[in-house]
């Protein structure tokens, strides 16, 4: 298992810790709920420094950036950033990503899942037939959520960037708790506001910055927080995780990416794609919360009231903010209406639920 510049600090903390994606994690530190709850009402710092992150130069940067994306990464310019999805060759999804515009058509920075760092280096580099300059920084490049309504308020006292009116999915770059060159964005995996730091690390500076963030969050109560609420906050906002609600054979329109899928501009398999949204879509991805007791898993079925299995769950969990039990699964399109009555089969049971409008949580 790989280490990431904060493994030693979550040993020390007491963190439950297990193998994601190749690194040694924390899963919680104090509890779910408890860590979950710190998120949602006040801050909390997540380390993510197991997310994968590409530079692209020159040139060619944007077309290739074009080419293998949905999004339309023309609208970008420097300091901003926008969510986007790798296509494949069969309709559906190589990875989704963050796409950084760091100098409008020459420098972009992509930061990718970490289960999937080689299988989209390859893709990408597949398809650079112009050359453009390529490097992947992962291994060297440090990267903490401080996510929470105080986020920005306790991040602030550690720059002279202006973080407070840093807007959603934009970035800044300068110096960040003594370290030059970092990039603070107005990104995160909660939706709970705050912002994502990337630094260079030299294998020394980990450590200073995490308790240099503590301390300047220490008014705010700041906790750590591990992979455990970072999956129940981001289910609680419907936001897609790579593996479960999308993968290689879901199709970005069937997983409500329609937003980020544009069709003013050619990429990997659009002409099937555009097509599927010409004919209609055969399943939808769907948020549902459950009526009856009990709390949907993934690839547990999904059926009809009669038994008929209509599709199946690809998360779920008892949200700690709403106090029920909430999912994410693919259904038939004739099955994905707000407000249709779906049953979840746990262990030869059909319970009911309902089909419901995302975010399941609104602040």
């Amino acid at each position: 298992m790989k280490n990431t510049p904060f493994t030693q600090i979550h040993i020390a903390l007491g963190a439950k810790m297990a193998e994601f994606a190749g690194y040694n994690m924390p899963i919680s530190y104090t509890g779910i709920n408890d860590e979950h709850a710190a998120v949602r009402n006040s801050v909390g710092i997540f380390d993510v420094s197991h997310m994968g992150e590409f530079i692209l130069k020159g040139d060619g940067a944007l077309d290739l950036i074009q080419r293998v994306t949905t999004n339309d990464a023309s609208k970008l310019t420097d300091g901003k950033a926008q969510y986007s999805c790798l296509p494949n060759n069969e309709g559906g999804i190589v990875d989704d990503l963050l796409v950084y515009c760091v100098e409008t058509n020459k420098v972009y920075m992509l930061v990718v899942n970490a289960s999937n760092i080689e299988k989209d280096w390859n893709w990408i580099m597949k398809h650079n037939t112009s050359n453009v300059e390529m490097h992947n920084i992962s291994d060297k490049t440090g990267l903490l959520a401080i996510q929470g309504p105080n986020a920005m308020k306790a991040m602030q006292k550690l720059t002279d960037m202006d973080l407070i009116n840093l807007k959603y999915y934009t970035f800044v770059k300068g110096t960040f708790a003594g370290i030059e060159n970092v990039l603070v964005s107005a990104t995160g995996y909660t939706g709970a506001g705050g912002v994502e730091i990337y630094y260079e690390d030299n294998g020394t500076n980990g450590e200073m910055l995490w308790n240099k963030i503590m301390e300047a969050g220490a008014e705010f109560n700041i906790k750590p927080a591990g992979l455990g609420c970072r999956d129940t906050l981001r289910l609680e906002m419907g936001f897609c995780l790579y593996g479960n609600d999308i993968d290689d054979t879901t199709s970005p329109l069937e997983a409500g990416l329609g937003w980020i899928t544009k069709f003013t501009k050619d990429f990997t398999n659009r002409a099937a794609i555009e097509a599927q949204k010409t004919n209609g879509l055969k399943n939808k991805l769907v948020g549902f919360e459950m009526i009856d007791k009990g709390i949907p898993r993934h690839h547990y079925k999904l059926k009809t009231s009669d038994g008929v299995e209509i599709g199946h769950v690809t998360s779920g969990t008892q949200s700690p903010s709403l106090g029920k039990a909430i999912g994410l699964g693919y259904v038939t399109a004739e099955n994905a209406a707000i407000g249709t009555e779906i049953y979840v089969e746990v262990r030869e049971k059909l319970l009911k639920a309902v089909v419901v409008k995302l975010p399941f949580y609104q602040a």
